[in-house]
């Protein structure tokens, strides 16, 4: 393994709390009906997608723009000075430092929301490269943000290794050509068996490859 991408939310992050909390609140204060099937195809897509998405979805009357802008307002707190890395994470990422993996980000999140993450739990000097699903056409259904990453990298997908707590990062990174580990994560138990079964290896836990 020469390089290795990993997913931030739900995979180094304990932070699928955050997004539940942002959608439910949405939802409420705009006066709009629970519906599972739209929350989990939010999962892949990047901010403006999924804005764009919402915004046709409920035939909203304000612009994807702002949808965006009212998302980051309310997650922005909650990643500056709540979200932690998962257990072992750290440790784990300097491992692979030492050894000389090439470490890449492969996120459907915004730069401005998860970099203070980074610094604040000590990890941002360990990635060489980073992709985020608004520099691609496709969401992570697709291989695109993890080709990128790749590039970013220099690394060939058969000799990468991409980490995901989802079933459509699975599948993306798969299409691709990249190695692929499950990170399990509570938001994502209900698919586990999926996972399972896309996975190359599912971990509990990133203690488990120290």
């Amino acid at each position: 393994m020469k390089g290795a991408i990993f997913d931030l939310d739900g995979t180094l992050f304990d932070s699928m709390w955050v997004w539940h909390r942002v959608d439910e609140q949405f939802l409420e204060r705009h006066d709009l009906p629970r519906n599972d099937e739209y929350l989990k195809s939010l999962g892949p897509m990047g901010f403006h997608r999924a804005a764009e998405y919402t915004q046709a979805y409920f035939d909203l009357p304000c612009s994807a723009e702002d949808i965006v802008n009212e998302w980051f307002l309310q997650a922005k707190e909650m990643y500056d000075n709540e979200v932690q890395i998962k257990d072992g994470v750290k440790e784990y990422l300097e491992k692979l430092h030492r050894e000389g993996v090439k470490l890449g980000i492969a996120t459907s999140n915004h730069r401005d929301l998860f970099a203070g993450t980074l610094r604040r739990c000590g990890i941002d000097g360990l990635f060489d490269a980073v992709a985020t699903t608004s520099e691609v056409a496709r969401g992570k259904e697709f291989p695109d943000v993890y080709l990128l990453a790749a590039e970013r990298l220099g690394t060939e997908p058969a000799e990468t290794a991409v980490f995901e707590d989802i079933p459509q990062g699975l599948s993306g990174a798969k299409a691709g050509g990249f190695l692929t580990f499950a990170v399990e994560d509570p938001f994502s138990e209900k698919e586990r068996e999926t996972l399972l079964e896309l996975a190359d290896r599912y971990i509990k836990s990133f203690r488990e490859l120290l």
